[in-house]
């Protein structure tokens, strides 16, 4: 039989408390966002966002086509709970523009920008329409003729955004807008370029990419063209929609059933 020194058994108390405070410290890390959930929380976590997170993302977080930045609106591809956001943030995306944040930020900061990227998103599942969805996918394919512009599940145009999972990241509100409104809010991807070649010929189409040398645009038939800007004669940029506004061809419940079935696009779990 050994005796345990006195001393040694101190030390071993001390470990044990140690371990079993490092354990709770994790639990305590892993579950941190209950803790930073309230209203003022929301409140400081906004303001971060806007400060630090905004130049990439956008004031409404809706993303940015030119950055890469994600539509923090609807659901995240890469983050379901609120640990994994916090990761993300905390952590950064590595071959990506997602940098992580300063290391001097503390937890908190980063679990209030959690509560608020949380306080963007709702459940799709609890909001009413008054449109029918089977009623709007008829219009859709129909009457609206949004097929020969917009693409749903690998079917359609592609002179305008891919809708297929437009639900997820788009209020109803918004896509009434959209539909009724089209000029309202332009994505720069879908501006249109109206350009003259040293050629004296002038082409038109949505504007692909562009940077300091260069520019590509597509056309109405989808051919792509580029353009060194040093050959360039003459450029003009229209931010306005080529989609019609349907405010005067539909009625107030058609526009109503076809804002149901944009909303019913999301992705099937």
């Amino acid at each position: 039989m050994h005796l345990i020194s006195q001393s040694r058994c101190k030390q071993l108390v001390t470990l044990s408390l140690f371990s079993l405070l490092f354990i709770n410290l994790s639990a305590i890390a892993e579950d941190g966002g209950a803790l930073y959930n309230t209203t003022y929380d929301v409140n400081l976590g906004e303001r971060y966002f806007e400060r630090q997170c905004s130049r990439c993302h956008g004031f409404d977080a809706k993303g940015n086509d030119e950055t890469g930045a994600p539509d923090l609106t609807g659901r995240l591809s890469r983050a379901s709970t609120d640990v994994a956001i916090f990761n993300i943030i905390r952590t950064g995306v590595p071959n990506t523009a997602m940098l992580p944040v300063a290391e001097a930020v503390p937890d908190a900061t980063v679990w209030q920008l959690v509560a608020y990227i949380n306080s963007l998103r709702y459940d799709p599942d609890l909001v009413e329409l008054d449109g029918n969805p089977e009623a709007g996918a008829r219009l859709f394919a129909a009457k609206g003729d949004c097929g020969s512009c917009h693409m749903v599940n690998g079917q359609g145009g592609r002179l305008g955004p891919d809708l297929s999972r437009i639900g997820e990241t788009t209020t109803p509100e918004d896509l009434g807008i959209a539909i009724m409104g089209p000029d309202e809010k332009v994505a720069p991807r879908w501006w249109t370029l109206r350009i003259t070649g040293r050629d004296g010929e002038t082409r038109e189409g949505f504007r692909m990419n562009e940077d300091s040398f260069s520019v590509r645009i597509m056309d109405n038939d989808s051919n792509l063209w580029s353009f060194r800007k040093s050959q360039i004669q003459s450029i003009e940029r229209i931010e306005q929609s080529t989609m019609p506004s349907y405010e005067q061809s539909l009625s107030e419940s058609e526009i109503d059933d076809l804002v149901a079935y944009m909303f019913s696009l999301r992705k099937e779990i």
